[in-house]
């Protein structure tokens, strides 16, 4: 169970805009739901293979509290780590997680939030299907190029995107002032016929992520980058701004 509450925290939480998360677990799937505070990014995960521990509606909060307990040597190795649960209306639900150490004199609680709670702040939606434009594999050096014009143009807070002789490019600023250009992708086999703009801070945060990324972007006005863990699934929808 702790890989897995390693592999959430560090695709949420280590995003720097993430602290809580919303857990929606059966028998048969495990998903992961948040939104950024400024409401940016959408988080869509799923585990691979569900997991009994983690079965029930519920909210993670105060991630930063989770990472902090799940990084503490004493719980390295051969740790306990279990669900706490506790009965209401007839109904055994999970209301945290317990940590204990192999010897059992180090422990901590991590509290859950209610269904009830995490349902009022985060309402679940169903992930409608969007006609994705233009897909493909970011490559290791263009995620470099990317963070060079963000560093050379850091006054900027959002990039703009768009197709041009087969090329999806990502501009920073305009030229009344400084600016910058450079090609993200070559040989895209969709159009762009709106000039969108997206957070530069959010995308970069995403693609620094470890594990294997698929970039898409919709004309209708989305991108979605994402992230395959090996444990899970998570995608990340950034709503697209008109510049």
């Amino acid at each position: 169970m702790q890989d897995y509450l390693k592999d959430i925290v560090q695709h949420t939480q280590q995003l720097g805009f993430i602290d809580l998360i919303k857990v929606i677990g059966t028998e048969s799937e495990t998903r992961i739901v948040a939104l950024s505070e400024d409401k940016s990014v959408v988080v869509d995960a799923r585990f691979k293979n569900p997991h009994p521990d983690f079965v029930g509606t519920y909210g993670m909060p105060n991630l930063g509290k989770l990472k902090t307990i799940i990084e503490i040597p004493e719980y390295k190795d051969d740790a306990k780590v279990t669900i706490n649960t506790q009965n209401r209306n007839g109904e055994d639900v999970p209301v945290g997680i317990h940590f204990e150490n192999k010897t059992g004199d180090f422990k901590n609680d991590y509290r859950f939030m209610t269904a009830e709670v995490i349902n009022d702040k985060l309402k679940t939606q169903k992930m409608r299907s969007i006609p994705w434009d233009i897909e493909f594999t970011p490559t290791v050096a263009n995620i470099q190029r990317m963070r060079f014009q963000a560093a050379a143009n850091s006054e900027e807070t959002h990039f703009n995107a768009k197709t041009e002789n087969g090329a999806l490019k990502f501009y920073f600023g305009d030229h009344s002032s400084h600016a910058g250009s450079f090609v993200f992708e070559n040989n895209v086999s969709g159009n762009l016929t709106t000039q969108w703009s997206w957070p530069v801070a959010q995308v970069l945060a995403i693609l620094a992520l470890s594990g294997d990324k698929t970039f898409k972007v919709a004309n209708a006005g989305a991108l979605m980058i994402t992230v395959d863990s090996g444990l899970a699934e998570y995608n990340y929808i950034l709503p697209a701004q008109t510049k």
